[in-house]
């Protein structure tokens, strides 16, 4: 069923959950310090689809610098331990029966920067969702204005309150990278 009325609160709903996204996939990237969060991005091949880690093991920090990861599935412990070296955090885990144990080495100048990068890519990718939910909003009010549903006075009005969340949004999305990036290049 086509939509008839222009509702601003989805939009920057919609807009909140890329930005919520954001924060948490900002929160995976490690800075020094385990966190169970790190390996929150990695999916694994197993039973044929491609599943969250966080559905076959259970991430925990025992130490400051130990990641450990209880595979639930033995069959499944080599699949885990093949995502988690294929993803592009850099991490090498040690197999002990069913558990993984994952030193997080102390990060140098050069992982510092990747991290960076990665970091901007997340920011990308979420600015790239942002615009999307825009262009949908906008394609929105043009359909509702052809069709005789939006006078033309709603038309720039609601367009404007678009770009201005828009703004907003884009807007938190640059605070938290930059406050990401200062935490991930303080030594």
């Amino acid at each position: 069923m086509a939509q008839t009325t222009f509702d601003l609160a989805d939009i920057n709903r919609r807009m909140d959950g890329g930005v919520q996204k954001f924060k948490s996939d900002l929160a995976s990237l490690r800075t020094g310090r385990a966190s169970a969060n790190v390996l929150d991005p990695i999916t694994v091949e197993a039973y044929g689809a491609r599943t969250p880690l966080s559905q076959l093991a259970t991430v925990s920090v025992p130490e400051p610098r130990l990641l450990s990861v209880q595979v639930w599935d033995r069959s499944m412990v080599q699949a885990v331990e093949k995502a988690i070296r294929e993803s592009d955090l850099g991490l090498n885990p040690q197999t002990e029966g069913q558990v993984l144990r994952i030193r997080i080495p102390e990060l140098n100048e050069q992982r510092r920067k990747e991290m960076v990068k990665v970091a901007h890519k997340y920011a990308e990718d979420a600015k790239v969702a942002v615009r999307h939910v825009r262009r949908d909003g906008m394609d929105l009010i043009k359909k509702l204005e052809k069709d005789g549903h939006m006078p033309k006075d709603d038309v720039s009005k609601q367009t404007d309150l678009v770009q201005k969340a828009t703004d907003k949004h884009i807007g938190d999305i640059d605070q938290a990278l930059a406050a990401k990036e200062k935490e991930i290049l303080h030594v």
